[in-house]
């Protein structure tokens, strides 16, 4: 068994796939948009699947959005790339930080509020 994706949930699926496709640059792997979804390939045979929840849907789905994800993106040069997407207008709750276990960590939102972060690696 493997991990072949993750899912998030949006409210304005164009919004949010240009977030995903223009500023992190993620690759558009499947557009079905009339369907409510868009897939994007995010490296290592992972998907990353944004799901449009509709303003009239029940409240346990209303709720999938706007909320900690727990997925971090690894980046080599963390402080290079929270400039990039701070210039670019990409929300952060802080500048990146520094973790006790030698990583650093950046959190950042998307369009519809997910919360998403940046990691660094100890090299």
């Amino acid at each position: 068994m493997r991990i072949a994706g993750f899912r998030v949930f949006v409210r304005d699926l164009d919004r949010a796939a240009a977030f995903f496709q223009s500023l992190l640059q993620l690759r558009l792997t499947a557009d079905g948009r009339e369907q409510g979804y868009v897939v994007f390939d995010v490296g290592a045979g992972l998907n990353l699947v944004v799901e449009s929840v509709p303003h009239d849907a029940p409240t346990d789905e209303q709720v999938l959005v706007g909320r900690f994800t727990g997925v971090s993106f690894a980046v080599d040069d963390i402080a290079a790339e929270h400039a990039r997407l701070t210039a670019a207008g990409v929300p952060f709750d802080g500048a990146p930080q520094a973790q006790p276990w030698g990583g650093v960590l950046a959190t950042f939102r998307d369009p519809a509020d997910n919360q998403f972060q940046l990691v660094q690696y100890p090299k």
